[in-house]
């Protein structure tokens, strides 16, 4: 009995034996699932193969009525656009901090990454603001006479089109970096500098920590210069924002020129060398959520990012390696135009009051303030505005562009929308380069080829004029057949340009009424794997930006204040 008892207690010890190793297997298992799925959280889907993608967008395009619109041809304007005319009035940044009533005030246009306030989530773009409302609460006495500041958040290449353009020149102006000052001043702007530094901060270059330890052991060292090796031979894959409207992405684009020759950055070699390594680079981000969303996807092995950006970001931060690069992010402050001494004056006390102890306190709580220690190799910022024309024309390496424009021009377009679409359209081909291919559809109910690609000649610019300005607007909306029929004109041009970097931009306002949906097409755009960058017109769709996070593309919203200048700056920077 008692050896009957013993085994009963040996059975009970082995089942407990095995149903803890059952369940710690279980939570093996679980852990190795978690891990898994964070690394690779937000990547990519699974991309099915090109035959399979083609075979979808074969069966759907059966079910698609499209017909080819009459060619229309349109005399060509070949003078440029006079920037200020398409400039949204400033009203459309308005600003962040008003003045105080019945006061001496001065404006400041200021970058984004400190006037910048968040409806939703963490507020750390904030300080400038913090700082304006601060010192207007002193409402401090000078000369008799009680001042205060209004601070006007924007990028700060959008800030140097509207001062540039005379559309709207503020009392003073800080944007990221010293570039942006130093380009006003070669366009013969009346600019003067306050102060070099209102608050500390650094580009750098960020990059994947395993991928790291790698460059390291093979580079020595992370640099321009480096980067500018490995992505010249095929090495490492790299992304930047746009230098048009990124001091991030200016800093880069002329540090890396300068890195190729810092004698004559604008050279022979230097446009050879920086066409070699724009073929290599997969795609220039539009904006700094659509690069950080592609890093999250994990095409990219580095890409370019502010220190302040970088330490709010845990996300990047405890995944990826900074080194700071090019020329310092400080902040600078401008006077603008012969201001009177009285706002000069108030301009001087609110820096003043910005540099204080406190203050900078406040910006180091806030990811300023760091990398204190970087020394700049200097460089001179009056190149970037030639630099920025050498990006349009070579930014795609060696390749041309193949492109299709596919526009809304149903029911819910009627009026102001439609016209400022044809308008946008319009403008916007003044901004792309004659030996890009471009085609146009349009969509409503039914699909409609306006224009099949071709080269963008002359003769194809007037055709895409003639279509565009022709455009008319009825029924319902079709927005996914036209995409299907966009991939599909690409797809059958792609045999005759094997070296060709293909895009779709869509163009609408609204959801899908009629055709096919996201998820009929969803595969098809993975496989065939086009980027698709669209822009909503009055429409925060998450359909869209869906649509373009699929094969690492822009999405942008644009009202009908500011679309053409939205359009343009898109078509600048992408064609």
């Amino acid at each position: 009995m008692q050896v009957i008892t013993l085994k009963k207690k040996g059975l009970k010890g082995h089942k407990l034996l095995v149903t803890i190793a059952f369940l710690a297997l279980i939570l093996i298992l679980i852990v190795v699932f978690f891990v898994i799925w964070g690394n690779g959280f937000g990547q990519r889907q699974s991309v099915i193969p090109e035959e399979k993608a083609v075979a979808i967008m074969d069966k759907l395009y059966e079910d698609i009525r499209v017909s080819d619109l009459p060619p229309i041809m349109e005399n060509v304007d070949l003078e440029s656009q006079d920037l200020a005319d398409i400039l949204p009035d400033i009203s459309r940044y308005p600003a962040q901090v008003r003045p105080l009533q019945g006061t001496e005030w001065i404006e400041i246009l200021s970058s984004t990454e400190k006037a910048s306030v968040s409806l939703n989530g963490p507020d750390y773009n904030r300080w400038l603001v913090d700082m304006a409302v601060a010192f207007n609460s002193k409402r401090i006495v000078i000369d008799g006479v009680q001042v205060s500041v209004s601070v006007r958040g924007m990028a700060s290449g959008v800030a140097m089109d509207y001062i540039s353009s005379g559309k709207h020149i503020p009392d003073a102006f800080t944007p990221s970096n010293t570039l942006w000052g130093d380009a006003l001043k070669s366009y013969g702007m009346n600019i003067e500098l306050v102060t070099p530094r209102l608050t500390g901060n650094v580009a750098g270059i960020v990059i994947q920590k395993p991928k790291y330890d790698a460059f390291i052991a093979k580079y020595g060292a992370v640099s321009v210069e480096t980067i500018l090796k490995a992505v010249s031979e095929g090495e490492f894959t790299m992304g930047y924002t746009n230098p048009f409207a990124s001091s991030t992405g200016a800093n880069f684009l002329i540090s890396l020129l300068n890195a190729i020759n810092p004698e004559d950055p604008l050279g022979e070699d230097a446009v050879a060398a920086f066409e070699r390594f724009q073929t290599n680079v997969p795609f220039v981000a539009y904006t700094t959520l659509q690069m950080t969303d592609s890093a999250k996807s994990g095409i990219l092995d580095g890409f370019v990012f502010e220190y302040q950006q970088f330490v709010n970001s845990p996300d990047i931060s405890q995944s990826y390696v900074f080194t700071p690069f090019g020329v310092r992010h400080d902040s600078p402050v401008y006077i603008l135009d012969d201001i009177s001494p009285a706002r000069r004056a108030i301009l001087h006390s609110f820096v003043e009051f910005c540099q204080s102890p406190e203050s900078q306190d406040a910006a180091r709580a806030l990811g300023f303030n760091g990398h204190a220690d970087y020394q700049p190799t200097p460089v001179d910022g009056s190149e970037l505005p030639n630099a920025q024309k050498l990006f349009k024309e070579k930014k795609s390496g060696n390749r041309n562009i193949v492109a299709v424009f596919v526009a809304d021009n149903s029911g819910s377009m009627s009026g102001k929308p439609i016209r400022l679409l044809r308008e946008s359209l319009a403008n916007g081909a003044k901004f792309i380069g004659p030996n890009n291919y471009v085609g146009l559809v349009q969509f409503a109910n039914n699909v409609q080829i306006a224009v099949p690609i071709d080269k963008f000649d002359l003769n194809q610019r007037s055709l895409f004029t003639g279509a565009a300005k022709n455009m008319t607007d009825g029924g319902g909306t079709a927005m996914f057949d036209a995409i299907v029929v966009a991939e599909k004109m690409i797809h059958d041009v792609k045999p005759s340009h094997p070296n060709s970097k293909f895009m779709i931009f869509v163009l609408t306002d609204g959801e899908t009424t009629e055709g096919a949906r996201f998820k009929d097409v969803r595969d098809m755009i993975a496989g065939l794997q086009v980027p698709i960058h669209t822009i909503g017109y009055n429409a925060n769709l998450e359909a869209l930006r869906e649509v373009s996070r699929i094969n690492e593309a822009a999405s942008i919203i644009a009202d009908t204040d500011d679309v053409v200048y939205q359009i343009q700056s898109f078509f600048n920077a992408e064609m």
